[in-house]
């Protein structure tokens, strides 16, 4: 099963392809995403009979978007990835990054690591002392 991801957004874009078959989800994760992000994708796996062990490859949209939420999505897909050995590419954000992220795994691409793209700089404040 390839899983893709977006988490740019305070909603968080899971679509599981499985052969043929695509099944898209969405989550409303605000600021629960570091809490919940693995609780999502093992739930939505489970749904399909399937857990972390049955992913055969990862597809990330890497940015622009929130800069935590891209950290957290990033992080954790990498983790993944990392772990099981499996190949992930990242896909900078357009109408069609999943389609662009499954010919890039079709083609055996892999990214090893996917950083992301912010898109601007980082708005850092100032330390207070």
């Amino acid at each position: 099963m390839i899983i893709l991801l977006d988490t740019s957004t305070a909603t968080c874009y899971l679509t599981l392809v499985n052969g043929g078959d695509r099944y898209e989800y969405e989550w409303q994760s605000d600021r629960e995403l570091a809490r919940g992000l693995l609780a999502f994708l093992r739930d939505k796996l489970a749904e399909h009979q399937a857990n972390f062990n049955d992913i055969s490859a990862i597809g990330a949209m890497k940015g622009p978007g929130s800069f935590t939420g891209l950290r957290i999505g990033l992080t954790v897909l990498n983790t993944i990835a990392s772990d099981r050995k499996l190949p992930i590419v990242g896909v900078e954000n357009s109408n069609d990054w999943r389609g662009r992220a499954l010919e890039r795994l079709k083609n055996g691409e892999n990214d090893h690591l996917v950083m992301p793209h912010y898109g601007r700089d980082a708005n850092i404040t100032t330390p207070r002392k």
